[in-house]
């Protein structure tokens, strides 16, 4: 039996967002993030088919430009943060499987039951095909990365919260995953932190794999910023892993209703032929662009501006999920 997680550099069916909903945590910017998930379907949907779950199709579908590519379907959700709740795919013996976890809303800090619920309802109706396998363990997609050859990158923080799986000690944890994922190395960073982040530092906000051998990962290069010293720790975790590494800048500080929020660079989406790079209307916007594109060179590098979608402590990795080809290639 051979199981593997991909990278998300793989081929992929479709990616998945959910459009948000009215009555949310989205009411403060409603017309404002409503115009950032547009432009983002939009440019998804360039490259390849994007499934957006929403409150209602028939508005939404005037919205939007164009609708080819793009698939509305009409489901109730808590919110919008689909890469925690969507199910994570694995390839068993070259063939496509989907996981789902229990989600509880990053330690039971939120309503959570139409989200955890969310990929069983998508089989059931039929818009999401295969074997579903679902698990009594509590794990978010935006806490593990895989470059595709064996090995995840995790954090301590995240994985260990004592809300999480509370009942399982921290060698049972990472059995669990080493096993359900067919992985080689687990590598689980203890340090690493962004202000604002619901998650207790999920690593796509921290460090992914760009290939099978580099991490890009996120440096704060001003001494005087609140993440400097525990950053400096994390990036001396990541020299000890033997990996290549590329650091990208930390953002200048963002603030909305007098709280910083946790703008990166590293909540960036791989998709088919493009990747979709979170922007800030930042000083550092530009060098990032470019130096995704040093990295991509085969791909499309698109930066949309994302301000508006930290407002609620996320980006576009973390409103996405990636839905892989049926047969690894």
């Amino acid at each position: 039996m051979n199981i593997r997680i991909p990278a998300e550099w793989e081929a992929q069916e479709a990616l998945i967002v959910v459009f948000p909903p009215k009555k949310s945590d989205w009411e403060h910017s409603i017309k404002e993030i409503h115009q950032t998930y547009l432009e983002f379907i939009s440019q998804i949907a360039r490259f390849q088919k994007c499934m957006v779950i929403c409150e209602d199709k028939k508005t939404l579908a005037t919205a939007l430009p164009s609708l080819q590519n793009i698939e509305l379907i009409e489901m109730p959700t808590n919110d919008t943060w689909i890469r925690d709740f969507g199910g994570i795919n694995v390839y068993k013996n070259g063939k496509r499987q989907t996981y789902d976890f229990i989600f509880n809303a990053w330690g039971n800090k939120f309503e959570a039951s139409m989200d955890n619920g969310i990929t069983q309802r998508l089989f059931d109706e039929g818009y999401l095909v295969g074997k579903l396998k679902t698990f009594d363990f509590v794990l978010e997609g935006g806490s593990i990365d895989s470059n595709g050859h064996g090995v995840m990158l995790s954090t301590a923080y995240c994985l260990f919260e004592e809300n999480r799986n509370p009942e399982l000690s921290k060698k049972k944890i990472k059995k669990t995953l080493m096993k359900l994922f067919g992985l080689k190395e687990l590598i689980i960073l203890k340090h690493g932190a962004l202000m604002g982040d619901d998650t207790d530092s999920h690593i796509d906000t921290l460090a992914r794999f760009i290939d099978k051998k580099t991490i890009a990962y996120v440096k704060c290069y001003d001494k005087k910023d609140e993440h400097y010293k525990e950053l400096k720790k994390m990036e001396k975790e990541l020299k000890k892993t033997g990996f290549d590494l590329v650091p990208l800048p930390l953002p200048s500080a963002k603030y909305f209703n007098n709280h910083r929020i946790p703008a990166t660079y590293m909540n960036f989406v791989l998709i088919n032929d493009a990747v979709l790079v979170p922007t800030y209307s930042d000083i550092y916007d530009e060098e990032v662009l470019k130096t995704f594109a040093r990295h991509f060179p085969e791909r499309e590098i698109v930066g949309i501006e994302s301000s508006i979608l930290i407002r609620e402590h996320g980006s576009l990795h973390c409103a996405s999920m990636n839905v892989y080809k049926a047969k690894a290639k």
